[in-house]
């Protein structure tokens, strides 16, 4: 079920996130992406890392800015070698983040934050459990079903998929260190830079 309570953000723990990776995760549909874009747009001195992908781009994505499209082969290479911070399937699609570039920001103390979903969210916590884990949850469960069937990119098979996965992705919310409901783009983006920084 969606949280309950204000769009103000709800600390499980507390403390400076210093130097450390911050984490976006939560359910397909909540506005990952559009968050993403917002602060690419509004604040270019935080940078994010661009994963790699095995599905196909659709339409306006190009190739290293929104993810690296690499077929399967390549991305079997990537595991086998441990360039991959973290990797999961979704949709039939497999996902990863590569790790050189995400430490080397971090060793150079520039802002960084990952979007990805909660399997690699996991992954993260157990490879760097120093990171930060956000989580951004939509303002109801409804608001999040309408915003899967409104986007009118996918067959209607994929999106029953990614509505069963939203389900198990909201009850995971408990897992995360801090919580933001996604009600405007513009103040989440605001508290997500207030914690990188």
């Amino acid at each position: 079920m969606p949280p309950s309570g204000s769009p103000e953000a709800t600390m499980v723990s507390s403390g400076p996130t210093g130097k450390r990776l911050t984490v976006l995760s939560g359910p397909s549909g909540v506005g990952k992406s559009t968050v993403v874009a917002e602060l690419r747009r509004s604040h270019p001195e935080v940078w994010l890392s661009v994963s790699v992908t095995t599905r196909s781009p659709r339409p306006g994505e190009t190739h290293g800015v929104e993810y690296y499209f690499v077929d399967g082969a390549e991305f079997d290479r990537m595991v086998a070698g441990g360039e991959l911070l973290e990797w999961a399937e979704f949709a039939g699609n497999r996902y990863g983040t590569p790790r050189v570039p995400v430490e080397r920001k971090l060793a150079e103390g520039v802002p960084t934050l990952l979007e990805i979903d909660l399997q690699g969210a996991r992954q993260v916590r157990e490879s760097m459990p120093e990171a930060l884990l956000v989580f951004l949850a939509p303002p109801s469960w409804e608001e999040l079903e309408s915003r899967l069937r409104g986007r009118g990119t996918e067959p209607e098979d994929v999106i029953e998929r990614r509505l069963a996965a939203g389900r198990v992705e909201l009850a995971a919310e408990k897992e995360f260190d801090l919580s933001l409901v996604n009600t405007a783009v513009k103040d989440v983006c605001g508290r997500l830079v207030a914690l990188l920084k």
